[in-house]
């Protein structure tokens, strides 16, 4: 079978995983998850009892979380090494040292600014702090990002990797939590431009957004999360 990404919406970090299996050139298929709604009911915690995306059913039935954990399974049937570099050179070396950097300090960093969004019943003074922490601890990490980005065009090599897909999920937190404009990063934010305008992280996008696209043709079509829930679930 083929696998199955289990990514979320709106403004879901799993979006770059899209644009990564379609990079890779594989058979793959989809599930379209609320994050705000289906993937707070019960019956979600069959497949991540964490109630979190991304999830992915491999091809051997399996459900398997966390998006390090879901970028490495990708990485190891990357046998034409299109979004990873040898896991034996400098390259790959770097490549899940950027990663790593990304899915902790960079992405952990947006966490007080989404408790603060999601509140209820609101506490004004906590938000307010949590805000501002939040928005500090975000420019913070952007200025490590901006000092690891090297001179090519992508985070490691002349195309995008696993690593680009990461980051292209997260970054446009940046704006949607009104923390600064990107031009503030002269090298993420011609990173982002080129990401942004690549015809797999298009597709993506549009997928999440829930509008029709035409991607590269690996992508099978969705399947309804019901039905992973009831064939792949705990």
């Amino acid at each position: 079978m083929e696998p199955i990404l289990i990514y979320g919406f709106p403004l879901g970090s799993s979006m770059g995983l899209v644009a990564a299996l379609e990079w890779l050139g594989k058979p793959y298929r989809l599930c379209r998850v609320d994050m705000l709604g289906e993937m707070r009911e019960p019956a979600y915690a069959r497949i991540n009892p964490r109630h979190e995306t991304p999830a992915l059913i491999t091809d051997e039935g399996k459900v398997l979380t966390e998006t390090m954990a879901i970028a490495h399974w990708l990485a190891a049937r990357d046998d034409e090494r299109r979004i990873s570099p040898d896991p034996m050179s400098s390259e790959g070396d770097r490549m899940r040292q950027i990663m790593a950097f990304i899915n902790t300090g960079f992405t952990g960093a947006f966490t007080p600014l989404w408790v603060a969004l999601e509140m209820d019943p609101p506490r004004p003074a906590l938000q307010a702090s949590l805000r501002e922490f939040g928005k500090e601890a975000v420019i913070g990490r952007h200025d490590k990002l901006e000092a690891m980005v090297g001179e090519g065009p992508y985070l490691v090599r002349d195309r995008p990797t696993l690593a680009d897909a990461l980051f292209v999920g997260i970054a446009r937190w940046l704006e949607f939590h009104e923390v600064a404009e990107p031009v503030h990063w002269p090298k993420l934010a011609a990173l982002r431009a080129r990401l942004e305008a690549d015809p797999a992280v298009v597709y993506a996008t549009a997928l999440e957004s829930g509008e029709s696209a035409v991607g590269s043709g690996v992508c099978l079509g969705h399947v309804p999360l019901a039905e992973v829930v009831e064939r792949y679930g705990a």
